[in-house]
């Protein structure tokens, strides 16, 4: 499975329509290209292509949501 620095993570904030959307949740990366959640790289007010792990805490949802969208790799930060 690929890992991914904060760096290479950022490349797949949804800003490139011919990339994949990505982000990385308690050290895996999801990807969320084809979930209707998330649009031009927002999911509500977060921001794609990061770390939304601080955030779940907030999120009027737990994080077995997460369970819908395929994990593509690792985030090592």
């Amino acid at each position: 499975m690929k890992k991914f620095t904060e760096e290479e993570l950022r490349a797949f904030d949804g800003s490139d329509p011919n990339k994949p959307v990505y982000f990385a949740y308690k050290g895996k990366v999801y990807d969320a290209t084809d979930n209707p959640l998330f649009t031009d790289g927002m999911h509500f007010e977060h921001p794609t292509g990061c770390d939304l792990t601080d955030y779940i805490e907030e999120a009027p949802h737990g994080d077995e949501v997460l369970e819908e969208l395929p994990v593509v790799g690792e985030y090592i930060g």
